[in-house]
């Protein structure tokens, strides 16, 4: 499972930039092939058409690092899927989820070796849509959105190579957007645990104070801005791109330049360790360690704490992440994708969709283990989903959660790795102070405007 922000056995970011070359969806030539993302694939795979076919033949299914802890489930829902469609075997693949996660599935989809059913988040998914290697669900299955709660399909279009707007994935999960933080190490500071802050600057002031007290014992959080680029903005409501997502409009709002101004100050200060600056690790050891004020966003992000540090899970707060102005949770849901690549893709769209149905949606997210909430209509109108009980750090988040899903929008920016690296440069060269914050807005939207042009 990817997706921003998440961490421990739910964490990755997306990095490295895809190579589109020669890639996107082509359908039938003069001598009869089809192409998806520069891979010869079946001529169904791709083009106008509903998706026809058997369901039947050998499909892969990626994971990232859940055979520990979800072994039995899974095993139980593909286990289920083959007894009911004869004739169909599906080879689970759980990979590390390690920091080389993007690299190796980009040079899968290169080699047109990609799995058949992928989990990917937002980031993949812009990227993997735009060179051609997912399949258009909406399109092979005209009746795919109908399970799923309205705001979260919407959330699964990305778009292609020529910029139309396509589904090219299937809502699984969503985590919502919550604080984690270590009780005793803000008290210290002199920030109450109690009352989270309600608006970013005010989490940053709380950043401040950390720097102050903890002198460089602990820190308050990580500095590589690849982490809040463009979360936070989506939570300030701050426009990264304009409407048709054509031109870069974050350097419009003078709110984006304070932003900056603050993310330099606290580097300098010592809210943040001077080494994380580019590093790609996210907050999970450290404050494991107790050496980070604050966690991830994630919800899950407890289950990682409680397994790998129960100390410090007992000392762990969960709170209401600052939304401004906008009073509702922006994050999207992961998202489970079907390769255009895939040589059974009848039987690899069927997998997905059974994965994703809410029967096995409402199995998996009433697990004690994670806080993580359904995207099917059916499941969330379950009563284990509409209230939430007990203090421990696990329940909080369960109710936090559950109150967002309320006002839920899943809206969140998309960006490619390309024009979010050249972002997040800028962003660097002002931490480090070679840049003013001014200077660095203007030439992070120079930058992304030139690459949204070429079509990166």
């Amino acid at each position: 499972m990817r997706a921003r922000r998440l961490t421990g056995s739910l964490a990755c970011l997306v990095v490295l930039t895809l190579t589109a070359a020669g890639c996107g969806l082509s359908g039938g030539s003069e001598d009869g092939e089809a192409s998806a993302g520069g891979c010869k694939v079946d001529q169904g795979n791709v083009g106008s058409g509903k998706l026809t076919g058997e369901v039947k033949g050998k499909i892969t299914f990626q994971t990232t690092n859940l055979k520990k802890d979800f072994g039995g489930f899974f095993d139980g829902v593909i286990e289920s899927f083959e007894k009911a469609n004869p004739g169909t075997e599906v080879k689970w693949i759980d990979d590390p989820g390690d920091n080389t996660f993007t690299s190796r599935t980009v040079a899968d989809a290169q080699a047109c070796t990609l799995a058949d059913v992928i989990n990917v988040n937002s980031d993949t998914a812009t990227a993997l849509t735009k060179a051609g290697y997912l399949l258009d669900v909406a399109t092979k299955d005209p009746g795919a959105s109908k399970p799923f709660v309205p705001a979260f399909w919407k959330s699964s279009t990305f778009k292609d190579a020529s910029g139309k707007s396509v589904h090219t994935a299937l809502p699984w999960y969503t985590g919502g957007i919550v604080l984690t933080y270590n009780k005793d190490l803000l008290e210290k500071a002199g920030v109450d645990p109690q009352k989270p802050p309600t608006t970013m600057f005010g989490l940053f002031a709380d950043y401040e104070k950390i720097a102050k007290a903890a002198d460089g014992k602990y820190f308050a959080t990580m500095a590589n801005p690849v982490w809040r680029i463009p979360a936070d903005w989506d939570q300030m409501n701050i426009r990264t791109l304009s409407a048709d997502g054509e031109s870069a409009t974050f350097a419009d709002d003078p709110r984006t330049v304070e932003w900056v101004e603050w993310m330099a100050k606290l580097y300098k200060e010592g809210a943040m360790p001077k080494d994380s600056l580019s590093s790609s690790n996210d907050p999970s050891t450290l404050y494991s360690q107790g050496k980070v004020a604050y966690g991830s966003t994630n919800p899950s992000f407890v289950r990682f704490v409680k397994q790998n540090s129960p100390s410090v899970y007992d000392k762990t707060g969960v709170g209401q992440q600052p939304f401004d102005a906008l009073g509702h949770t922006t994050g999207a849901p992961q998202y489970i994708s079907v390769a255009a690549t895939s040589k059974n893709a009848p039987a690899a769209l069927a997998f997905a969709q059974f994965l994703t149905n809410a029967r096995n949606q409402t199995a998996w997210c009433k697990d004690p283990n994670v806080v993580i909430f359904p995207t099917t209509t059916e499941s969330l109108d379950d009563p284990f989903f509409q209230k939430a009980d007990g203090d421990d750090p696990f329940s909080e988040a369960r109710k936090l959660v559950a109150e967002q899903l309320k006002t839920a929008t899943a809206y969140q920016t998309n960006l490619s790795p390309a024009v979010q690296n050249a972002i997040v440069s800028q962003v660097q060269l002002a931490m480090q102070g070679d840049k003013s914050a001014e200077q660095a807005v203007k030439d992070a939207q120079k930058k992304a405007n030139e690459l949204l042009k070429q079509g990166s």
